[in-house]
């Protein structure tokens, strides 16, 4: 049985338990990433009519033309929905239409012809260099009573700074994934696509003090995760954000989730230097023109700096 916010028609649930073999199997999608897509794809079928002559409730999926997607999403938009997300179901709608027309459910494909609203530009929250350094420096402080918890956290947060990797990346990494000696760390990211990522040596030197005190907190039946939870079990993501916005309150910076360091770290390489397409390979993004949106956070920071220094600004 499929689940999805909204309860397919019984005869749907064929159709709808295909297309997430094939989100899970050929696209590699993670569960919740399937489960969003899948309740999208349950929304649209349900706005089709029923399927002349059918035994059960089907939707008629040859109805699905450019029409048919067009006010949906005018559905969409009638409710307020933002564009962010009228942006990502009109992607959604495009991908079901794409499995439908390759598998033989419909003639043509209409989501080519599909026009996606563009999403609000919307400006991360990240943290200037000098804060992310006060953030470290208290992570760091806070680890040198020895508590196996307070190192793990200044190690985890060394090394989501210091990559920029996704929480869910970050959670995911065994110990013989990260190689300490040459400072790379082996990531498994959006559609199972796997990268190495650099680092520095103050990520390696928390990490090793981690890995030092990681028994402690180690048990008989631990996986080989490289960061633990308090119960010896892999370090999961809601813990880690927690633990991040924990230490931005010690450390008097502005409060941030753990995509905050994410971008803050984006931020800071190009900043530095770095090249568009280097920090696009570090932060595995599938497109460039995601990376790009760091450029204006740089721009704006340049600006405020001439503003402020230049004799004749």
């Amino acid at each position: 049985m499929v689940s999805t916010e909204t309860h397919p028609r019984p005869g749907d649930e064929e159709i709808l338990h295909a297309y997430a073999g094939y989100l899970e199997a050929q696209r590699g999608m993670s569960p919740h990433s399937v489960r969003a897509y899948l309740g999208d794809a349950a929304q649209l079928l349900a706005t089709l009519p029923l399927r002349s002559g059918a035994p059960v409730e089907t939707s008629d999926v040859a109805a699905l033309d450019l029409t048919a997607l067009r006010g949906w999403l005018a559905e969409q938009a009638r409710r307020r929905m933002s564009r962010a997300t009228l942006a990502r179901r009109s992607a959604a709608a495009r991908a079901f239409t794409a499995w439908a027309h390759r598998t033989g459910r419909l003639p043509s494909d209409p989501g080519l012809r599909l026009l996606a609203p563009r999403p609000d530009t919307v400006v991360p929250t990240v943290l200037a260099v000098d804060e992310a350094a006060a953030l470290l420096d208290v992570a760091r402080t806070r680890a040198d009573d020895g508590e196996p918890v307070h190192v793990r956290d200044w190690a985890a947060l060394e090394l989501l700074y210091a990559t920029g990797v996704r929480v869910s990346e970050l959670v995911g990494i065994d110990i013989a994934d990260a190689d300490l000696d040459q400072r790379l760390v082996r990531v498994l990211g959006k559609g199972a696509k796997e990268r190495m990522v650099p680092f520095g040596r103050p990520a390696s030197a928390a990490v090793r003090e981690w890995l030092a005190a990681r028994p402690s907190l180690a048990t008989p039946t631990s996986p080989d995760a490289l960061f633990l939870g308090q119960r010896g079990g892999r370090l999961d993501a809601r813990q880690m954000r927690d633990v991040v916005h924990r230490l931005t309150a010690l450390a008097g910076v502005r409060d941030l989730a753990p995509h905050g360091l994410r971008h803050s770290a984006a931020t800071h390489l190009l900043e530095g230097g770095s090249d568009l397409r280097s920090v696009q390979e570090v932060l595995g993004h599938s497109s460039l023109a995601t990376t790009q949106r760091y450029t204006h956070i740089s721009s704006e920071r340049l600006r405020a700096a001439f503003t402020q220094a230049h004799p004749r600004a």
